[in-house]
């Protein structure tokens, strides 16, 4: 786990993509957006572990060790390779994005509960990663059976518009530390 981002793509060409496993959403969105499978279930936990060392049960995961990893303890493991999560205001125009300074796009978003083919009347969080490969944008959700093609910059405006609508969405960009501290991904109004 080393400082730069990785090179996208996976072993056949195509964008590498991590289907969805138990609650272990956080962890295919960051491989996904990584384009490598570089963390684990057990980094994860050790991640949890050291955001709440004292904690009989931790606050950052599944009390059943199925993962359902919280935003800590995604902005632990992207600043452990020298990236950082940036919260983004919905306030703002998504028009102010300085695209060519973010890695990719972190989501967290309601999500349909089912048990095989019947779906429940719950909903609970899911994240997935948003990433450019090749001059395209691709959603790299864990629960599609492969990547979703977005398209150019507009597209994907409209794909972010699109889900911070919904009002119960969360949109972090992900950004290598010194885009993060000089404020470089947002242009000024």
């Amino acid at each position: 786990m080393s400082g730069t981002p990785p090179q996208p793509g996976g072993a056949q060409g195509g964008p590498y993509h991590e289907r969805q496993r138990l609650e272990l959403c956080a962890l295919h969105a960051l491989n996904n957006l990584l384009q490598r499978p570089c963390f684990t279930q057990e980094a994860a936990d050790e991640i949890c572990k050291r955001l709440a060392p004292d904690a009989r049960l931790n606050p950052h995961r599944s009390l059943l060790g199925t993962g359902n990893y919280d935003v800590n303890v995604i902005m632990a493991a992207l600043q452990s390779l020298g990236l950082a999560a940036v919260w983004w205001d919905k306030r703002r125009s998504l028009e102010r994005l300085v695209l060519g300074q973010i890695v990719g796009f972190i989501l967290n978003v309601p999500s349909h509960v089912s048990l095989g083919f019947v779906a429940l009347p719950l909903r609970r969080k899911h994240w997935l990663a948003v990433r450019q490969l090749g001059g395209t944008y691709y959603n790299l959700d864990s629960k599609l059976r492969a990547p979703a093609r977005i398209g150019g910059e507009p597209e994907l405006r409209a794909f972010l518009r699109d889900f911070l609508a919904q009002g119960l969405c969360e949109v972090f960009l992900v950004v290598p530390r010194a885009v993060e501290e000089a404020g470089a991904w947002l242009s000024p109004e």
